[in-house]
């Protein structure tokens, strides 16, 4: 069950306020994993890294944001969104400021893969908590600007790494590292106060903190009554647990939005890293400059997310997601000609295949966030991001390999492939959610709560506000 004080509320400065704080974790995520590419050629003179301990320091992060999203979106589900909503980024200050300090190798990765777990730990925390507050009708738009803050922070990270580099060269990489300790600092004041997930809140039962928490928030009392029926659907249905995202219904689901999230970011993780060598034509390619070649990039594909994040409202999740893949394919398809494509065409392609990846990008943690219940709610959107994680590591790895032994048109190949992959699971298994409540969306399909809105179902806006006053 649903609570229509929140399904049908307009926007109000809570929502906002709490859009940007939700955001001001993937704003960190983007900076943190981008700016030690900037500091690792100045860290790496000052502490003598050799080409193993490099490569550690860069995949230690990875691996920890697998085990981050695999195991404390669980734990969010059984302690709740806020309290650890802030405690990620409490560990996120720390960690980050320790690594400011690091005079050996080991001290680095130790640190890389804390912070790796934190940022891995706070995707399911930070989409499942603003997925909860906000109304049905913005969901996913304002799901999707928490995705568009990932790529601003990489961009803000190779353009203050440029900078920094410029006035203090490469032994100013400790005031690199510096600055995402403030980062995180701030973030972590604007999250302070933050009020529980009322449906979290009611999942356990504990209704009067869920009517005192919407009071807060929104500035209106829902009687008891409403949170009490609301508390007794949830109760009613079998509390989920960890193993329900691997059978019947959910596990498709989990499939889904596992596979999409892995077949979008692996080929983008390809292209971000061919993408400096295009931009090489342009003088951005080489030495300190190429941090603002990737600062562009990462730009780039904030532009294609801009459109997307208006359809998904508006014209639905399932044909932004299927012909957003399609789409993506094409410019793959096309750079497989190789090196012998004229450099204009190159740079088209590249950037049809940012505009085009917009889709997918904002339903990254759309989707997991829908199609779950409030009781593994947070656990499904960690395991998504695990294994999506598995796909970029990969990518990451085999892009070199492949470039040396294939070729650049065969391994753009394989990307497109890989893609047209992340497009048949799509046209087999991706669910129209738009409009609904998440506890149709999240309901098994076939059930009554899940029949009961259509594919293209419209939040009731003409009466909410006399209602939601009366309440």
């Amino acid at each position: 069950m649903s609570i229509r004080a929140i399904d049908e509320a307009p926007l109000n400065k809570f929502h906002r306020k709490l859009t940007w704080a939700c955001a001001g974790g993937p704003f960190l995520d983007g900076y943190l994993l981008s700016i030690i590419g900037v500091s690792l050629v100045g860290m790496s003179h000052e502490l003598s890294l050799t080409t193993a301990e490099e490569s550690l320091i860069g995949a230690a992060a990875l691996v920890g944001i697998f085990v981050g999203g695999l195991f404390f979106g669980a734990v969010t589900d059984k302690l709740g969104r806020e309290a650890m909503y802030t405690i990620d980024l409490a560990v996120l200050v720390g960690a980050s400021v320790l690594s400011v300090f690091v005079t050996e190798s080991w001290q680095v990765v130790i640190l890389r893969f804390v912070l790796g777990v934190a940022i891995g730990a706070d995707y399911p925390i930070a989409t499942s908590l603003l997925a909860e507050w906000v109304p049905n009708k913005h969901r996913g738009r304002l799901l999707g600007v928490l995705i568009l803050a990932w790529y601003i922070g990489a961009a803000a990270a190779y353009a203050t790494g440029y900078v920094m580099a410029e006035i203090g060269g490469h032994g100013a990489w400790r005031w690199m590292v510096a600055s995402s300790a403030v980062l995180c600092a701030l973030v972590l004041l604007m999250r302070l106060g933050t009020p529980e997930s009322p449906l979290w809140l009611v999942n356990k039962g504990r209704t009067a903190e869920a009517q005192d928490a919407i009071k807060k928030a929104l500035g209106r009392t829902v009687p008891i009554e409403e949170l009490l029926a609301a508390s007794a659907a949830e109760q009613s249905v079998v509390q989920s647990r960890v193993r329900d995202l691997f059978q019947g219904a959910y596990l498709r689901r989990t499939l889904f939005c596992g596979l999409f999230y892995m077949c979008q970011i692996t080929p983008m993780f390809a292209l971000m890293t061919f993408g400096p060598t295009i931009l090489g034509s342009f003088g951005l390619g080489e030495g300190n400059a190429s941090h603002l070649g990737s600062a562009l990039i990462s730009i780039v594909f904030v532009l294609g997310c801009l459109p997307a994040l208006r359809m998904v409202d508006r014209i639905g999740r399932r044909p932004v997601i299927i012909w957003s893949f399609a789409l993506m394919a094409v410019p793959l398809l096309v750079l497989g000609g190789g090196s012998s494509l004229p450099m204009a065409a190159v740079i088209l392609c590249f950037c049809a295949y940012a505009l085009f990846s917009g889709g997918p990008t904002v339903l990254e943690w759309t989707y997991p966030n829908e199609l779950f219940p409030t009781g593994i709610r947070a656990t499904a959107g960690g395991v998504a991001t695990s294994i999506s994680r598995v796909g970029a590591a990969l990518g990451t790895y085999l892009l070199p390999i492949s470039l040396s032994r294939l070729g650049i048109g065969p391994t753009m190949l394989i990307g497109a492939a890989i893609t047209l992959g992340g497009w048949l699971v799509s046209v087999l298994w991706a669910e129209e959610t738009r409009g609904r409540t998440l506890a149709e969306t999240s309901a098994p399909p076939g059930t009554a709560s899940a029949r009961r809105s259509g594919p293209a179902a419209k939040p009731t806006a003409g009466r909410q506000d006399g209602e939601l006053e009366r309440s």
